[in-house]
């Protein structure tokens, strides 16, 4: 009876020590915080307290939210705690200079009015009650920016959007980006305008344009504005000396740029040849002597393909659609990128198509800096294969690795000489008129008059990416329409890769590590080695059963010939032994594809329920393993006492 009623005590006790534990570490440990997830969701980065630090006056930072409907969106309502959570962080690292206000928007009240007239978004739940989720940055001058609604699809970068969000009040004067594209960039596609719909800027051009002054300049100019921070150009195709003279001397006297070149573009039409796969591309852009200056040259008509990470594509093939691996666009994992450097450090995958091949050339006096590459496994494929005409299975049939890693972007920097060691070219003569250009242009241009540079002033510093399409919404990102506003649900990491390589180029290094926080795919790398091994098994078995079956038609071709008078119509017993013969190793070959087929899902399917059982049900095991070595210790040790004890009585 005693020994109840001391079992009794002790589990009051544990109940009450363990509330008063919780009440107390509730009080005491509200600033502590441990944060045990791989990407530290749940902690401030050093790029965000890099901002909130530099911050010269207080911002207010303002949450609108429908605390009476949250409730009723419960995957709305754990985000909005979340973000107040982050909000609460960053008035603790920003030191008193940010102030957060949570403001509850009833319906019909003057919370409500503000929201809107901050340009806040709500979303009709029913015919009365609208939810609002936004977020509004103010400062001392009445600067404000807004977030209009905080999207739940938007959680892995909230932490960049909020950060922006003060970065843009705190810094109204943004840096400036001269954009010259041969490409569609601006949404200046004709094919838009006659499908009925306006032409839509690509969503990287979107996101650039929240973070810099983008200002497009014309494919023929022969200055670079004097305002000009970063130029980036994309595709440049057919540029005159008198352009390339302009770039080349903006870059001796300390400019940055930005460089997108493509060996086989494909948002660049090219004409109708090249869309067949006949003939020259016409898609291909290059900067020849400049690149050549730069330490660099772009390996002409090819592009790399990589199996190891290729994209699966649907393809029609006899009358079906096929899923097959096309090498040519591949989605690159974070350990194929410069981990060293600040743009490419921690970054998500990267999607790419018909990405070229980047060469260092070795007597240059620059240091070319790998930044994206491709596997040991990555083979260089000629343009020509490309197209619609051609069987994108080829490719694959043909596929060898090569066993080098290709360089697909570098940073260059280091001493250069010009391009033009003679001076600037002549100007060019307008046929029609016998006028110079520069004489067309006007007296506001002083090319001509400026000095000349023969080598750089210091080191430059330039990011080459011998890939276009990496641009295009179609390879890494969705964009969905939301009360109005273009909402991009990213994908890949590709508009982030720009925005960093733009802001390291500008010199601003602080929100970088915002956006290189998340991973955006996770892929079982072991699962996917055991399918490539038997996509690799398969296509060598489906080459056999097409070699069989062009020497079976070429045997039966010569029977053909064989044949005689009447007789024409009629098969052969040779020929029909033939057929029957063919039949059969078909019907063979398709019984040892099944097979292939077979055993690829049996090594998954048991991976995979390894991978299950690690996961999921390892722990359970090691805790009940560990509670019974501590019971059996523990009875051992009772029984020792016992034993002991009577052995001690007198």
């Amino acid at each position: 009876m005693k020994s109840k009623w001391l079992t009794a005590t002790g589990l009051a006790l544990g109940v009450v020590l363990l509330l008063a534990v919780n009440v107390f570490s509730n009080t005491a440990f509200t600033s502590v915080r441990l944060d045990l997830t791989q990407n530290k969701l749940y902690t401030v980065s050093e790029g965000t307290r890099n901002v909130l630090s530099a911050l010269d006056e207080p911002i207010t930072l303002r949450l609108f939210l429908s605390r009476g409907l949250v409730t009723r969106l419960p995957s709305t309502n754990s985000y909005a705690k979340r973000v107040q959570d982050l909000l609460e962080e960053y008035q603790r690292a920003a030191g008193g200079k940010l102030l957060v206000n949570v403001v509850d928007v009833e319906p019909f009240s003057e919370e409500e009015d503000r929201a809107v007239g901050y340009g806040l978004h709500g979303i009709p739940l029913d015919e009365e009650s609208i939810f609002y989720f936004g977020l509004v940055a103010t400062d001392s001058t009445d600067e404000e920016e807004a977030i209009p609604y905080l999207s739940t699809e938007r959680e892995e970068f909230v932490e960049y959007d909020i950060t922006r969000l003060i970065h843009q009040v705190a810094h109204p004067k943004q840096k400036v980006v001269g954009l010259i594209s041969s490409l569609p960039i601006e949404g200046t596609n004709p094919q838009a305008a006659l499908m009925g719909r306006p032409p839509e800027p690509w969503m990287v051009l979107t996101q650039m344009r929240q973070l810099f002054e983008v200002r497009t300049l014309d494919n023929d100019i022969t200055k670079v504005p004097e305002d000009v921070d970063v130029l980036m150009l994309v595709h440049p195709k057919e540029l005159s000396d008198q352009t390339l003279y302009a770039i080349d001397q903006f870059i001796l006297r300390g400019g940055r740029a930005l460089v997108f070149v493509d060996p086989h573009a494909e948002a660049d039409q090219g004409g109708p040849a090249s869309l067949m796969g006949m003939g020259p591309s016409g898609r291909s852009s290059e900067l020849g002597k400049l690149l050549t200056v730069w330490g660099l040259e772009l390996v002409p008509s090819k592009v790399i393909g990589d199996l190891q990470w290729a994209t699966k594509v649907r393809f029609q093939r006899e009358g079906r659609l096929v899923l097959i691996d096309y090498p040519v666009w591949i989605n690159l994992p974070p350990a194929l990128f410069n981990q060293e450097g600040i743009v490419t450090a921690k970054l998500g995958n990267l999607a790419l198509a018909t990405a070229g091949r980047l060469r260092a050339k070795t007597d240059a006096s620059v240091r070319v800096t790998p930044l994206i590459q491709s596997t040991p496994n990555a083979m260089q494929i000629d343009t020509e294969r490309l197209g619609f005409l051609h069987d994108p299975q080829d490719i694959l049939r043909n596929y060898r690795p090569e066993g080098e890693r290709f360089i697909l972007a570098a940073r260059v920097t280091g001493p250069v000489n010009s391009a033009f060691p003679d001076g600037p070219p002549p100007a060019k003569v307008d046929q029609s008129t016998g006028a110079k250009e520069s004489e067309n242009i006007g007296k506001e241009d002083d090319t001509a008059k400026r000095e000349h540079l023969a080598n750089s002033k210091g080191d430059i510093n330039i990011i080459v990416v011998a890939d276009t399409d990496l641009l295009q919404d179609q390879f890494w990102v969705q964009v969905q329409q939301l009360l109005g506003t273009r909402i991009a649900i990213p994908s890949a990491a590709n508009g982030t890769f720009v925005v960093n390589a733009l802001d390291s180029l500008a010199g601003s290094n602080d929100l970088i590590s915002i956006r290189s926080r998340g991973r955006f795919s996770r892929p079982f790398t072991r699962v996917n080695a055991l399918r490539q091994e038997a996509e690799l098994h398969y296509r060598e078995k489906e080459q056999q059963l097409i070699q069989r079956l062009e020497e079976a038609e070429q045997n039966l071709t010569e029977l053909e010939r064989s044949k005689q008078g009447d007789n024409a119509v009629i098969l052969s017993e040779a020929q029909q032994q033939e057929i029957a013969r063919f039949r059969e190793e078909k019907i063979q070959i398709r019984k040892e594809l099944r097979n292939v087929r077979h055993e690829l899902r049996k090594n998954i399917e048991s991976l995979e329920g390894w991978m299950k059982f690690v996961s999921i049900g390892m722990m359970p095991v090691l805790i009940g393993i560990g509670g019974i070595v501590v019971g059996s210790y523990q009875l051992r040790r009772r029984k020792r006492g016992v034993i002991h004890g009577r052995r001690s009585k007198p």
